[in-house]
């Protein structure tokens, strides 16, 4: 069978970061949603994702498909169910869409009338951007689960003050020397040939993917995810960090999410609670205003490319876009949008040949490319960002 991913109505809620990539690639908890699909199915997924986007990330079809909301991660229960799909049926959840059978060429498809099969058991759905962090530990503990089953951990040096070792997974390559790491509080994995320095502080749930470093002396509390070939370093709570990011100095980040090729410079705050306690507000893409988030707890949602300088301080409930630069003393304006180059005294916009001169740099020193597909996708979201910048 050929599974497909698509992005569904939760797409825009997740804003900045589907800007520059479809919702199956959201990285929570170890793996992104389209790696924990992937190993559960052993298959490769495709997407049907934004027309921009599609370049880079093709849909294949096939004569019999079964196309997959994104928005839900999967599960043992769920997966066996999306498996078992045949011609005309659907699975739904209350009146959301999780999976329905395809045939190639099916343009629309009548779900009123499918042979609908309601799936009562718990999943995981991400829907909004601070379900990335706040739904991280409970993600990061089923894909600790799945990952890790049947397997081994390489040995945990014995210099490294340990809690809890079964609750820690150490791959082929990690280095860690002179550590504390607790794993009492939720599991502790750390990828190959990542990397954590003397002196770090770090209580689970949390993750060190594939080849990222925790910096000397840093202290993170858990649900963390610090995604591939990441630095971190200073006080980190509760937040997601996609891959290719750097948070080098001290400093705190807290209930947050950083996309790929970011950047903090050092002294970087953010706040995570509003001084009087109340409901943190987000800016909402599709309304164009702050929506309310139900949490006391939220700080900073920062697209791809984007960076700030030393000593930046975010408030409470800061969106960034893509590709934006943020410098200078006091705090920015708590939705700074994308392509944006300034900071509290006023922003002007961040022209996109300037942004792939600095992004062409940046990428290289990974040993990657900043590719025409890259670009493309860069300048549409520069495009359509437009109407949120003004000089």
């Amino acid at each position: 069978m050929n599974y497909i991913l698509f992005d569904g109505p939760s797409r825009n809620n997740l804003l900045p970061f589907t800007y520059t990539r479809p919702v199956a690639d959201i990285r929570i908890g170890i793996l992104t949603i389209r790696e924990k699909w992937e190993w559960y199915l052993t298959t490769t997924t495709t997407t049907v994702t934004e027309d921009y986007l599609s370049e880079k990330y093709p849909m294949v079809e096939m004569p019999e498909n079964i196309m997959i909301n994104a928005s839900y991660l999967p599960n043992l229960q769920l997966v066996e169910t999306v498996k078992s799909l045949g011609e005309n049926q659907a699975i739904f959840k209350d009146e959301d869409v999780i999976a329905f059978y395809a045939k190639e060429g099916d343009e629309n498809i009548d779900f009123e009338s499918c042979d609908a099969i309601e799936f009562s058991a718990e999943v995981l759905k991400i829907e909004n951007t601070w379900d990335i962090f706040s739904k991280n530990g409970a993600a990061l503990l089923e894909d600790f689960q799945l990952i890790t089953k049947d397997r081994k951990s390489q040995p945990i040096p014995s210099s490294n003050n340990i809690i809890a070792p079964e609750n820690i997974f150490l791959e082929e390559g990690a280095s860690l020397e002179f550590t504390t790491l607790n794993g009492s509080k939720g599991p502790i994995y750390i990828g190959k040939d990542a990397e954590i320095m003397e002196g770090a502080v770090i209580r689970g749930p949390f993750a060190l993917c594939d080849g990222a470093t925790v910096k000397l002396s840093a202290k993170i509390y858990g649900p963390t995810t610090i995604g591939p070939h990441s630095k971190v370093g200073g006080e980190v709570n509760n937040s997601v960090i996609f891959g290719y990011s750097n948070k080098g100095h001290d400093g705190f980040l807290g209930n947050s999410v950083l996309g790929e090729w970011c950047n903090l410079g050092a002294d970087t705050n953010n706040s995570n609670l509003k001084n009087n306690y109340a409901e943190v507000r987000l800016w909402d893409y599709q309304t164009e205003g702050f929506a309310r988030t139900g949490l006391q707890f939220c700080g900073l949602m920062m697209g791809d490319h984007s960076k700030c300088g030393i000593n930046t301080m975010f408030n409470t409930g800061t969106v960034v876009g893509v590709s934006a630069n943020i410098f200078g003393s006091g705090f920015p304006r708590n939705f700074v949008p994308s392509f944006s180059w300034g900071g509290n005294s006023g922003f002007k916009t961040y022209l996109t040949k300037k942004a792939f001169e600095v992004a062409e740099v940046v990428m290289m020193r990974r040993n990657i490319d900043l590719t025409e597909e890259d670009k493309a996708i860069l300048e549409h979201v520069f495009e359509e960002t437009k109407k949120y910048r003004r000089e």
